[in-house]
């Protein structure tokens, strides 16, 4: 018989120790001869990033051990941040120093790139027997420049490509003679619109193959010497493409879905050809599929990714795909198109059961701008049940960039929060990913506006439809998430708290502050300055500071480039002055995004040690949290 306690008070299995180390990151993966190599964050070890392999006996092997770890820099989110040649070795950018390093499973790491602190390096690719990477040299100038280089095993670099604010994406044609890349410029950010350039790198010719205005061509591949397959959207959705050097592009298998999204890191592939031909390539709409192209047509490929798919390497009939399955289980899986085989190569359930996970139940509902997007998940538990008529309380999730997307995929944290009986919605706002060009740029102008009206949307939705407390719905998020947590506690009367994480409290700042990846990102999301400034002030939670009304829970790391800690004790100092209960922790050592195990656990307990302040519940298990 089942335990009848209130919400928020549920005992669970699900700890923060235990969200701290469930399935690990995985950060890129390649196919190694007969082995599987991948890379994976480990939160313990103050959350580097690893690069394991599975040996063909099923035996796994740290092949970049501690303390090294391969985390790139460049555009500050770095990405690709390591390869392997064919015959296994191995090649990163140490984090430290941000040098390529070269290794040997068993060996001492050697430098291929001489130590200067001004240069980094990202996006490395292992390309017909050549490292090519991204170079971003920081000088004088806010602007760094930035090269596709190539980097010999001797120790020098060839610059094989330049001239744009950003490159990325870098691929080498079979025969060495083209390479082929992505490249944007200020303002535009690489899904406003790109191209794709290749260079004849014995004549020295460049020329643009693909882009143009409101397009944003991604990830060129060579599937022939001359002939290019990469994914455009110039109806909207990015589709596939072939496209001959000396011909015109033809597209392959369009669909009402994107292979295609935002490229914030270096590393991201959501496609990859097999050599006789066949494509499998990612399809969002909402959530993710993977699909096999084929000349006799498309079928899916039965691999459980239902969201943060990617496809890290194809080679022959064999595919490596990482992501998430519904069950909220993060992994990398190796696929066989031939036989049908599905293998899991890393990742799976955590160390409590599946019936602690919630299932996603897709929301969509009007707003004042059009349909909002959104995933549900009810609060869940084995064995308890609330008092007949109470409703639970909620938190509303929303997610970073804003240009990104989240999946139907519960994710530890998620389960935390549901296994003691609160529930979370996740809301693909107006902006983000996964629903084609027009939903994302609806953001345009209207950042501040748009996502917050479409979270409030939601979070009404889910109440006027008596699955949610009214009286209790929280709204949590980081960074372009935390600016619509800290505008909607300011602009709405829906939620009754919110949990910034390193959230902008002032977009003037951010503007003035932020690094040069987004340095322009603004112009697109409220306006150009000096023009806009007025509209900045507006939009900014930190220009009309005493709207904050409802408790606030402010999450920061010390060492934050991207919103620095300046933001947050901002806020932290407008919310005492006007009387609003609210905590701030500043975590020593993190950046922009939490990694280490120990802040994992420490922001999890006060996230739910606030909402239990807040909603009034007991948190059994959890030491209590003191509002100021």
């Amino acid at each position: 018989m089942a335990d009848t306690l209130p919400y928020g008070s549920w005992p669970s299995p699900i700890t923060p120790e235990s969200v701290a180390q469930a399935s690990p990151r995985v950060d890129g993966a390649r196919l190694v001869g007969d082995e599987v190599w991948w890379g994976e964050s480990v939160p313990h070890e103050a959350g580097r990033v690893a690069v394991k392999r599975r040996r063909v006996d099923g035996a796994v092997e740290t092949v970049l051990p501690a303390p090294a770890n391969a985390r790139s820099a460049v555009h500050e989110y770095g990405g690709g941040a390591w390869t392997a040649s064919d015959d296994g070795e191995l090649y990163y950018v140490e984090k430290t120093d941000q040098r390529v390093y070269a290794l040997r499973p068993g060996d001492a790491a050697r430098p291929l790139t001489p130590a200067d602190e001004a240069v980094r390096h990202g996006g490395l690719r292992w390309e017909h027997g050549v490292l090519l990477a991204v170079r971003e040299t920081h000088g004088s100038s806010r602007v760094p420049q930035r090269a596709i280089v190539r980097i010999p095993l001797d120790g020098s670099s060839d610059v094989l490509a330049e001239g744009s604010d950003f490159l990325a994406q870098p691929a080498l044609s079979p025969s060495g003679r083209h390479l082929a890349w992505v490249a944007w410029n200020h303002p535009d950010m690489p899904w406003d619109a790109t191209s794709i350039e290749v260079k004849n790198l014995a004549t020295g010719e460049v020329r643009q193959v693909a882009g143009g205005p409101r397009r944003a061509p991604l990830q060129p591949v060579w599937i022939a010497d001359d002939e290019l397959l990469y994914a455009d959207d110039p109806d909207g959705r990015w589709n596939l493409f072939r496209r001959p050097l000396e011909g015109d592009a033809q597209a392959l298998a369009p669909a009402d879905a994107d292979t295609g999204g935002g490229l914030w890191v270096l590393g991201t592939r959501w496609f990859g050809a097999a050599s006789d031909g066949r494509v499998v390539a990612v399809r969002t709409d909402g959530a993710d599929e993977i699909v096999e192209i084929a000349p006799s047509g498309v079928r899916p490929v039965d691999v459980p990714v239902v969201a943060g798919a990617a496809i890290d390497d194809v080679r022959g009939a064999r595919v490596l795909v990482s992501g998430s399955d519904a069950g909220g289980r993060s992994g990398l899986w190796l696929v066989d198109l031939d036989t049908g085989a599905v293998d899991l190569v890393t990742g799976g359930a955590g160390s409590w059961g599946d019936e602690w996970m919630p299932t996603a139940r897709a929301l969509e509902t009007e707003g004042p701008h059009g349909t909002v997007h959104a995933f549900a998940y009810a609060p869940t538990h084995p064995d308890v049940v609330a008092p007949a008529g109470e409703r639970p309380p909620y938190v509303v999730l929303v997610h970073g960039g804003p240009t990104s997307h989240v999946g139907p995929a519960p994710s530890a944290k998620t389960a935390f929060f549901t296994s003691r009986g609160i529930g979370v919605l996740d809301v693909n706002y107006g902006g983000s990913t996964g629903y084609g060009r027009d939903y994302r740029d609806r953001l345009k102008g209207q950042w501040g506006v748009v996502d917050v009206d479409d979270v409030a949307a939601a979070a009404s939705a889910l109440a006027d439809a008596g699955l949610a407390d009214a009286e209790r719905i929280a709204i949590a998020g980081g960074s372009a998430g935390g600016w619509t947590v800290l505008a909607a506690v300011t602009r709405t009367d829906v939620f009754s708290a919110g949990i910034s994480r390193y959230g902008v409290g002032d977009a003037r700042a951010l503007a003035e502050d932020t690094h040069d990846f987004e340095a322009r990102y603004l112009d697109g999301l409220i306006g150009p300055l000096p023009e806009a400034e007025a509209v900045y002030i507006e939009r900014s939670p930190l220009g009309r500071p005493e709207h904050f009304r409802v408790p606030l829970l402010i999450l920061q790391g010390s060492e934050d480039r991207v919103v620095p800690p300046s933001q947050a004790e901002a806020i932290r100092d407008a919310l005492a002055a006007h009387h609003v209960p609210h905590a701030y922790v500043l975590y020593e050592g993190e950046g922009h995004g939490f990694r280490r195990s120990e802040t994992v656990i420490d922001s999890l307990e006060r996230e739910l040690g606030f909402l239990g302040a807040v909603f009034g519940f007991e948190t059994p298990g959890m030491p209590a949290l003191q509002l100021d």
